[in-house]
């Protein structure tokens, strides 16, 4: 059995040091690998993407927190469905969540539901600010590169 350990937050100038260290305190020898994409979705994290491809049997995935992990219900069934597959299983350290337990699997599925409820508010607040600062006439994007003289 090894333990894999997944740290990701989504900007360059973001780090992972707490996450990395509550796992390597719970998992001081597990194998550790870090990735620096947006969790919206799975696609083009290829460091997780990877991890997943390298489980097998009786081996472990552990993360911080669940949004770590996955920022919508699909992924999040994706990746369990994908460990389940292997016989492999899924920990979220910080909630307590082990999804070889049915309580584990049924209370991470609520939190999944919760995360993408979060994203979807996010860009909904996000939408209403980008229309209310077109409502006052404010430019949004980058500025015009050609003159309308030399647009025609």
């Amino acid at each position: 059995m090894t333990i894999f350990t997944y740290t990701r937050v989504s900007t360059l100038d973001q780090n992972t040091d707490s996450q990395a260290a509550a796992l390597q305190k719970a998992y001081p020898e597990a194998v550790h690998r870090q990735e620096k994409k947006s969790g919206t979705s799975t696609k083009g994290r290829e460091t997780l993407n990877l991890l997943l491809d390298m489980m097998g049997a009786g081996d472990k995935l552990v993360v911080w927190k669940l949004d770590r992990l996955a920022r919508n219900t699909g992924d999040l069934c994706q990746i369990v469905n994908n460990l389940e597959s292997k016989r492999a299983s899924l920990e979220i350290l910080d909630q307590k969540i082990d999804t070889t337990t049915a309580t584990g699997r049924a209370f991470l599925q609520m939190l999944g539901v919760f995360a993408e409820f979060e994203t979807n508010l996010r860009k909904e607040r996000q939408w209403a600010g980008i229309a209310q600062a077109k409502a006052k006439g404010k430019h949004l994007g980058r500025k015009a590169s050609l003159t309308e003289k030399q647009k025609q």
